[in-house]
């Protein structure tokens, strides 16, 4: 298949087109390289892509509608799988105006150009972080998400509702995904595990909000990918509910998935995880809740399940020894 990728040089485009890049995909990333992290490791990313002959780099961002014209038109994808975006919950609340232009008038790029070359499937990543204050768990598919605590949740939810516009009106079949607190090797510094394993190596304080009382659901890379691989090949059709409770839409070929390991964590055990693996304690700096937090996530992945035989079952304790692993070797700590 002819895929394109967006996002191809981030955490979880990158482990995904490297995937489709193993079975034989011809593969085309899409990524502006933004200095938001380490743009060394961003390059890092795409080397590993780069050693394969069937994959193909366009550096650019996805606002950028005449340049991503002409990656639709040379490749001709049969799948789209869109994950870039402006990351981040606390850089959303100092640069508002970076979301709007890559998450949202980006996102619409990349889903009209789905529908003006008729694609097979649009995957579109989205985030848990677009179920705001809801107060019900686990946080299933259907359920009202009307409270974006940050302007990073409104801009996913306004691209989600974009899609589901366009399968309605032109009936680009389109799976929105929303991702549980992904983490793993080559992950995004920015990551509190990321920043905890970091600074703990370097005898550096850790801030811990909400002084420790925080559960997460966090999914290791490798589940991620195996899902969105299975999904790929799960097309919404329009009637074709799965089971009770299914978040097709009625009026559209479009679907919304939980990608979650569907087993809360305290962050401090969490914490406890990372100071084992690393083989040192870390001073804690414990603050209070900090703007646009929640205090839970926990995602329902029956839905996951039904349409791809799968969930992610990854014990954090063992991602995180995996993630420690490569972080000695990629930075190489003293």
């Amino acid at each position: 298949m002819n895929i394109i990728v967006t996002g191809a040089a981030g955490f979880i485009g990158s482990e995904v087109a490297l995937r489709l890049l193993r079975e034989g995909h011809s593969v085309t990333g899409v990524d502006s390289f933004t200095a938001y992290y380490d743009v060394k490791l961003k390059e890092d990313r795409a080397a590993r892509l780069a050693a394969y002959p069937n994959f193909r780099l366009a550096r650019a961002g996805v606002e950028e509608a005449e340049t991503m014209e002409r990656v639709f038109s040379r490749v001709k994808p049969d799948i789209v799988l869109h994950f870039a975006a402006q990351a981040g919950v606390r850089y959303s609340l100092e640069h508002p105006r970076e979301y709007i232009s890559a998450n949202i008038v980006g996102s619409f790029n990349i889903i009209d150009l789905s529908r003006q070359h008729k694609v097979r499937h649009l995957v579109l990543a989205s985030t848990s972080s677009a179920y705001g204050a809801n107060q019900k768990f686990p946080f299933e598919e259907r359920d009202s998400a009307p409270y974006p605590l940050t302007i990073y949740a409104a801009t996913k939810l306004s691209a989600e509702l974009i899609g589901h516009s366009h399968a309605h009106l032109y009936g680009v079949p389109t799976t929105a995904l929303r991702f549980f607190s992904v983490y793993g090797p080559w992950g995004r510094p920015d990551m509190a595990f990321y920043l905890f394993t970091d600074r703990i190596f370097k005898g550096q304080p850790i801030d811990v909000f909400n002084k420790g009382d925080l559960l997460r659901d966090f999914t290791y890379i490798d589940d991620l990918v195996e899902s969105i691989r299975r999904l790929m090949d799960c097309p919404p059709v329009l009637g074709g509910h799965i089971i009770r409770g299914d978040s097709l839409s009625p009026v559209a070929p479009y679907r919304l998935v939980n990608i979650g390991n569907a087993s809360p964590v305290r962050l401090m055990d969490y914490i406890d995880a990372i100071e084992t693996a690393i083989g040192k304690k870390a001073v804690k700096n414990m603050l209070g809740m900090q703007p646009g937090d929640v205090k839970q996530t926990y995602a329902d992945v029956r839905l996951l399940k039904a349409l791809t035989g799968y969930t992610p079952d990854t014990d954090y304790r063992a991602g995180i020894a995996k993630f420690v692993e490569w972080f000695r070797d990629y930075y190489k700590p003293a």
